[in-house]
């Protein structure tokens, strides 16, 4: 195969490659634009705010990143997180840990305990609020993985474009006639006989 048609090859790769990459670059910078406004669209409207910094449980105090939201509305999928987790240790303190399904079937052998009955609810709801948290919390995070994925996506096209330039110039240098992996004349290298030039050809002496 000729150098240059090789290297045509190449270069129309790497053309496609690079349209490849920002075309999947921008796709995924609209998916997480899409799923971070789409949070923030479903959480605002619920108004839940964390409490103020002095009206935080030790226990509140002790799941990470509380402090930091005190007095803030949860408005986006991290803040989603740590407000289910709020909401999981009050769950804990409604039935000794037991669950919904677990308090519900206690309350089924127990249909004349009206306080056992009241916390199957108050599980229920606090379960179902908590769902909804993670479940905005999950489109977030899979948001923020193609933020990333987008960078990258655009990291790569530059660098492939980059290489596409690069190709582009070496192909205006090769030789239409070279082989693909055939060594190189040295620049310059001739041979001069009886008056005559010839590149790496031999011309026999006369006698």
């Amino acid at each position: 195969m000729r150098r240059k048609t090789f290297d045509k090859l190449m270069t129309t790769a790497g053309v496609v490659a690079t349209v490849g990459l920002v075309v999947a670059g921008a796709l995924l910078w609209w998916g997480s634009s899409f799923a971070n406004s789409n949070v923030s669209d479903r959480l605002k409207p619920e108004k839940i705010f964390f409490s103020p910094a002095d009206k935080l449980t030790a226990d509140e105090r002790a799941i990470p990143g509380v402090l930091g939201y005190a007095g803030q509305q949860v408005d986006n999928g991290a803040k989603a997180k740590v407000y289910a987790d709020i909401i999981n240790v009050h769950l804990q303190a409604v039935n000794g840990g037991k669950t919904y399904s677990e308090t519900s079937t206690e309350s089924r052998a127990n249909p004349n305990d009206q306080a056992l009955a009241a916390k199957v609810q108050t599980l229920f709801r606090g379960e179902t609020l908590r769902s909804i948290l993670l479940n905005a919390y999950a489109w977030w995070f899979i948001g923020r993985i193609a933020l990333y994925a987008s960078v990258v996506a655009f990291v790569g096209g530059a660098v492939m474009a980059l290489l596409v330039l690069l190709g582009i110039l070496h192909l205006r240098r090769v030789s239409g006639i070279e082989e693909l992996g055939a060594p190189r004349a040295a620049a310059g290298a001739s041979t001069v006989r009886n008056g005559f030039v010839a590149s790496n050809v031999k011309v026999p002496a006369h006698s």
